[in-house]
């Protein structure tokens, strides 16, 4: 058996039972680091890897992505989650050529999602959706990869907090093939208990952006899998921001004490 198939078949196993917190490293080093702490698994950031390109999160090409999935897959011996946004693609066959494509970096999962990029109606045809996710199922299942394919509902995310409509896409999408349901931003833990309820067999991804719950609490809601999207990255932003706009505005160098020894851990 393959490494790779080794990392699909051990991420598999993590969303049988208990909950696991798969962090999102932004780069190689983040990545590397992230598993010598001890992380059973990963996700890639699509926004984490904008901002280090320097740009928004939906300017990143699919190749761009594709060179991304690779490298961090390549880094690690855990198994990587893709955060493949709307599978650079709105057609469902256009899902299918890009999941195909995707699947062959040596990820362990992918998420979908169904926002459309359009601020008025920012949410794609339900329909249309469930014809993706069905499109993905079918491109992973024709790879004979078994990658654990994830689906994802925005609402929360655009501006549609409707919870009965998250609801009812994440059973479609368990129904289409997904093998794990996730609706990000979503911080109401009653919320976060009906959509465990609703899907379950099925595991649920929680998405903890903000300090309003814990590993542990979420495990006794039910929870299967933690992420954190692009906060990590956003952390380290926020230091470099802060260290940065010291220099710039008072010429001081404050923040340069107490600095982790980086080469240490990577080199």
């Amino acid at each position: 058996m393959s490494s790779h198939e080794n990392r699909v078949d051990e991420f598999h196993r993590l969303h049988t039972s208990g909950c696991f917190v798969m962090p999102n490293p932004w780069d190689v080093g983040s990545a590397r680091v992230l598993e010598q702490l001890g992380f059973e698994a990963l996700a890639t950031t699509s926004a984490g890897l904008a901002w280090s390109l320097g740009c928004g999160d939906a300017e990143v090409t699919l190749d761009a992505a594709l060179a991304h999935l690779r490298l961090v897959a390549d880094a690690v011996d855990v198994p990587v989650n893709a955060d493949f946004r709307d599978g650079y693609a709105v057609d469902p066959e256009g899902v299918a050529t890009n999941v195909t494509m995707a699947v062959e970096t040596g990820i362990a999962g992918l998420s979908i999602e169904d926002s459309s990029g359009n601020d008025g109606d920012p949410l794609l045809d339900f329909d249309l959706s469930v014809r993706r996710m069905v499109a993905a199922r079918r491109a992973i299942d024709q790879s004979g990869t078994n990658v654990l394919l994830t689906g994802r509902s925005e609402g929360f995310v655009y501006g549609r907090p409707d919870i009965d409509e998250t609801i009812r896409r994440l059973q479609a999408y368990a129904e289409a093939g997904a093998d794990c349901l996730y609706a990000p931003r979503i911080d109401n833990l009653e919320h976060v208990s009906a959509i465990v309820a609703a899907v379950s067999p099925k595991p649920v991804n929680l998405l903890i952006n903000a300090p309003f719950t814990t590993a542990a609490e979420a495990a006794q809601l039910g929870v299967r899998r933690i992420s954190v999207g692009g906060t990590v990255a956003r952390t380290a932003w926020d230091g470099f921001l802060k260290a940065a706009g010291e220099i710039a505005e008072a010429g001081t160098f404050s923040r340069f004490e107490g600095l982790p020894d980086v080469e240490a851990l990577l080199g």
